[in-house]
């Protein structure tokens, strides 16, 4: 199978083609950068070298990379996978978005968060998240990818509002991320001195993976559901922890809570559910697509708090990305994934 990257160079590309180096039913076709078109991959990324010893093309000959792929990931910021959508409507190619062009069934929530007009308001992707999407994502042509935040996010509080066992009012996401969760262009609050011994939030109350999440926390709920969501950055490499406080409904036991958990999780591959009482670490998931989710409930306040762990770059990206690319081609879900946690 034939797989071209637009935007390799990112953190996310660069991660993508690490995966897909190591995929054994997949041979890259074309890796695109607009910024370093006509350079070698691997002397932007030398942990490549030997591997993939590619030169950069660029995706002003999309429609002739489609011709020659299978699949197209996009890994470039929001607004440029809507154009290379409309653009490859015809194409016989299904393509992977890790932007947030596609994440919104309804593209007017895609504009006011994300302030941009939604060039192609008409196609109706499926939202990838393969643990509770998996049947849309097997027959996806265009697939959005989720955010590193909303996949942590969602993955933690979803069991319990398919069970309806916390109440959808008050739940509060408290989530943080290491710096490559901001991407690779310079921004000033990414620098090393910014960065190294300091933590502190950002987009208060303004984050655009809010909607993201309560979309999907709405569509398990049944009902509209509104978080308080608020991210923090960790002066760390890679790695997202959310730690989730939901009130709990009259009545509920810790053994409901654990079952719930079971109930939706118990099968899936890349989710270790550690229990109650386990507070899962980033350290632990590093570099693979796992996600380890702990929780714990506090009979004082009458609340639940799961505390979920991924690699933002792997499970919250690229890694997710091949996991929907597996299930949309027929293969085994985790073929190219089961790479152990690198410790420490």
């Amino acid at each position: 199978m034939k797989a071209s990257v637009i935007g390799a160079t990112g953190f996310a590309g660069a991660e993508l083609l690490r995966l897909l180096d190591g995929h054994p039913e997949v041979e890259l076709a074309a890796i695109t950068s607009e910024s370093s078109t006509g350079e070698n991959i691997a002397a932007m990324y030398p942990h490549l070298a030997s591997r993939i010893e590619t030169t950069l093309s660029s995706m002003k000959d999309i429609e002739q990379i489609a011709d020659n792929s299978d699949v197209i990931f996009i890994a470039l910021p929001h607004g440029h996978a809507m154009k290379i959508g409309r653009q490859l409507k015809t194409r016989n190619v299904k393509i992977v978005d890790l932007g947030g062009d596609y994440r919104f069934k309804d593209p007017k929530v895609f504009e006011a968060w994300y302030k941009v007009e939604h060039e192609d308001p008409e196609t109706k992707a499926v939202y990838g998240l393969t643990e509770l999407y998996r049947e849309q994502v097997r027959d996806a042509k265009i697939l959005a990818n989720p955010g590193c935040y909303t996949t942590c996010s969602i993955l933690a509080l979803v069991p319990l509002l398919k069970a309806g066992l916390i109440k959808t009012s008050s739940i509060i996401v408290d989530a943080k991320s290491g710096t490559t969760g901001a991407g690779r262009s310079l921004k000033l609050g990414s620098l090393y001195c910014s960065v190294n011994e300091n933590f502190h939030a950002y987009g208060v109350a303004s984050h655009r993976h809010t909607p993201e999440i309560e979309q999907v926390y709405s569509d398990y709920a049944g009902k509209d559901v509104i978080i308080q969501f608020t991210p923090h950055l960790l002066p760390v490499d890679r790695g997202i922890l959310a730690t989730c406080y939901a009130d709990l409904c009259e009545g509920v036991t810790a053994a409901q809570v654990s079952k719930a958990f079971a109930d939706m999780y118990a099968n899936e591959y890349f989710i270790r559910l550690r229990g109650q009482g386990v507070c899962p670490e980033i350290k632990n998931v590093r570099v693979s697509n796992y996600v380890d989710i702990g929780w714990q409930l506090d009979q004082r306040t009458g609340r639940v708090i799961v505390m979920s762990a991924l690699d933002n770059l792997v499970k919250g990206a690229a890694g997710q990305a091949v996991q929907n690319m597996n299930v949309m081609f027929g293969m085994q879900e985790n073929t190219g994934l089961t790479q152990l946690p690198i410790y420490p």
